[in-house]
């Protein structure tokens, strides 16, 4: 399995700021983006799986609407997460 708990933990530590704070935008960002990086490599070997590409959809929606709620709230923040994850181009 590729999400694995350390996986996970991981993840959270180094943007949500600690393991068992996985409520916070930027870890969930984080997480999101780990998926969306790891579907889109499925993807590209799997072009028929459409049931996958639904989900891709659905999950950079997610993402789309938390980085859209991170700019409202706090755009330092926003700024921070898009330069770590390279997000955008």
């Amino acid at each position: 399995m590729y999400l694995t708990k350390e996986v996970k933990e991981e993840i959270f530590t180094k943007h949500g700021g600690s393991a068992g704070n996985t409520g916070s935008a930027e870890g969930q960002i984080a997480l999101f983006t780990f998926r969306i990086n790891h579907l889109t490599g499925h993807l590209k070997k799997n072009r028929h799986d459409y049931n996958t590409e639904r989900s891709l959809v659905k999950l950079v929606g997610k993402r789309r609407s938390l980085l859209d709620y991170l700019k409202n709230k706090d755009i330092n923040r926003y700024r921070e997460i898009i330069k770590e994850l390279n997000i955008r181009k």
